[in-house]
């Protein structure tokens, strides 16, 4: 093999490459937030996910780019595994845009007759146009043509290479079996992270008749099966559920291509004899087109009815404390026929989510837990607040007795308490590190006294007699603060402080504070529940606070 067929050949590969990602990048930046809103929003059923996949991945020519953003939104909790699968199975069939590019443009046409002008037509628009979004139509359209002109250099190096080794090469003795051109196909997808360009080479070597028919089929399985490591890779960090997704879209490439490979014989000559049907000459490249699309299809039809069976297997791995406490435990759509047993059920779930944000205000105050973990944990206090805000909007209000329907109310609020002090846990661990600076300083005893305030407020057993000391318990909480921070400016005064350093401070005594008034509200609103249970008069009083808790 001379050298001058391998230049040619990775040159044109770098070329197309380049062409991908200005591709990818210009089409993102012109579409704007649209596709991420169809995306997000568009996938109510897995089918419409299947659908909004196949679009975005055909408009912006990116697999990996769907798979990744796909990925964020099921890190961001606004995409479900169910819904997401399908979004993963879509982007499978969209990819095969790239082969019917390839096979009907760069074969059907002389191609530098229209890749020159619309380069051309590309950078002009990207240097002269006005507007951002207008600026990536037209590098996508640079793109576009770089995209044909890398395949035309392709073209022609696999040319020379099928001269150079007509004999052995037509016959295939070089490439070796199916299964060494499958894994051929798979480690050029993982090495240029980009299943286009590797089936474009493969549709370029079997055309110029490099590869046989069948052993460019099996490469093109490799090369799916190679998509998938985009998505392993994105995935190391993630949260549980992105990878879920992983492991799903691996699991789908996997069947995918065992069915394939096990029927690629036949499914040769049904792409045989569906091309001619549809009266499609162009050669190997265009067969191969339609073997990828037909097999990725097919993968969809196998695995679509199966999706809802698949998201709940998947659900059971990867476990972690944060889903544990953002998943509820006692609430249960089938409770809201019954008022009376929603109320029940919705009291329960408000006193674990007490006991779990106290749990991470421990966690805070006593530097057990790391900052990243402790807003995790925040996170997923928010979710579980959001899942008790949708349980109460599911219930019929007027179903409920007035008394049911306000103490709904109540739990609204008292979640919504505890998910600020939760948000605000990282702020009490901050202080409690600068108390331990600051001891020597004017500061350092009464934010000693705010910490040791702390640790009673969170510690506060749950008996309902005890409510008419809270509001006692804010005011104090409230004083101490107020002496702490006298004593933090004194500090700074004494030049012991930066005045950085000192805001610093003063935000995390602020944040401590009204993480601890939170939960002594959310506290009070929980609590008055059980007001028929300890007597009118203090069910009265606690009535009274929970006014003046939502009034503040």
């Amino acid at each position: 093999m001379s050298g001058g067929i391998v230049i040619n050949a990775f040159g044109g590969l770098a070329i197309f490459l380049l062409a991908m990602l200005m591709m990818t990048e210009g089409l993102t930046i012109f579409a704007g937030s649209g596709l991420k809103q169809l995306l997000g929003r568009w996938t109510s059923t897995p089918l419409r996910g299947v659908a909004a996949g196949i679009l975005v991945t055909g408009l912006v020519q990116s697999s990996s780019a769907v798979t990744v953003a796909t990925l964020g939104f099921v890190n961001a909790g606004v995409l479900t595994l169910r819904q997401a699968l399908g979004v993963i199975f879509g982007t499978n069939v969209g990819t095969t845009m790239t082969a019917w590019m390839v096979s009907l443009l760069g074969f059907g046409f002389k191609i530098e007759s229209f890749a020159l002008p619309i380069l051309t037509l590309g950078v002009i628009l990207r240097l002269i146009a006005p507007r951002r979004r207008w600026k990536g139509l037209g590098k996508a359209l640079a793109g576009f043509g770089l995209f044909f002109l890398g395949l035309a250099i392709l073209k022609e190096a696999f040319a020379e290479l099928a001269h150079t080794y007509s004999a052995e090469v037509a016959g295939g003795t070089i490439a070796g079996g199916p299964l060494a051109l499958l894994l051929v196909g798979f480690v050029a997808t993982v090495l240029t992270q980009s299943s286009s360009a590797a089936i474009a080479i493969i549709l370029t070597a079997a055309a110029g008749g490099v590869i046989g028919l069948d052993m460019a089929g099996a490469a093109v399985i490799g090369a799916n099966l190679g998509t998938t490591s985009t998505a392993a890779v994105a995935v190391f960090k993630a949260t549980p559920a992105a990878k879920r997704l992983a492991l799903g879209h691996i699991f789908f490439n996997a069947v995918t291509g065992v069915v394939a490979l096990l029927l690629l014989p036949a499914f040769l000559w049904l792409i045989g004899e569906l091309a001619e049907m549809l009266g499609m000459h162009n050669g190997a490249a265009t067969k191969l087109a339609l073997f990828h699309t037909v097999f990725n299809v097919l993968g969809v039809f196998l695995m679509l009815p199966l999706t809802g069976l698949l998201a709940k297997l998947l659900e059971r791995l990867f476990q972690s404390v944060e889903e544990d406490i953002g998943r509820p435990r006692h609430l249960d759509s089938t409770l809201a026929a019954t008022p009376a047993l929603a109320v029940a059920a919705l009291h329960e779930e408000l006193q674990r989510l007490l006991g779990i944000v106290t749990g991470i205000l421990h966690s805070a105050l006593s530097g057990a837990a790391r900052t990243p973990d402790l807003e995790k944990q925040a996170d997923a206090v928010h979710t579980l607040t959001e899942a008790i805000a949708g349980f109460v909007a599911s219930l019929r209000a007027d179903a409920m007795t007035q008394q049911a329907a306000g103490e709904m109310a109540d739990a609204l609020y008292a979640a919504r308490h505890f998910r600020e002090a939760a948000r605000l846990a990282p702020s009490m661990r901050l202080l409690v590190k600068q108390a331990g600076r600051l001891e020597d300083s004017a500061a350092g005893q009464p934010l000693q006294q705010v910490l040791a305030l702390a640790g009673d407020c969170i510690s506060e057993a749950p008996a309902a007699e005890q409510t008419t000391s809270s509001d006692t318990r804010l005011d104090e909480l409230r004083w101490i603060s107020r002496q702490a921070r006298k004593g933090l400016l004194d500090t700074a005064l004494h030049r012991q402080l930066s005045v950085d350093g000192l805001d610093i401070v003063l935000e995390a005594l602020y944040s401590t504070r009204r993480a601890l008034e939170q939960l002594i509200k959310g506290r009070l609103l929980a609590r008055g529940w059980q007001k028929t249970e300890i007597g009118a008069e203090k069910g009265e009083r606690q009535e009274q606070i929970a006014a003046q808790v939502k009034a503040e």
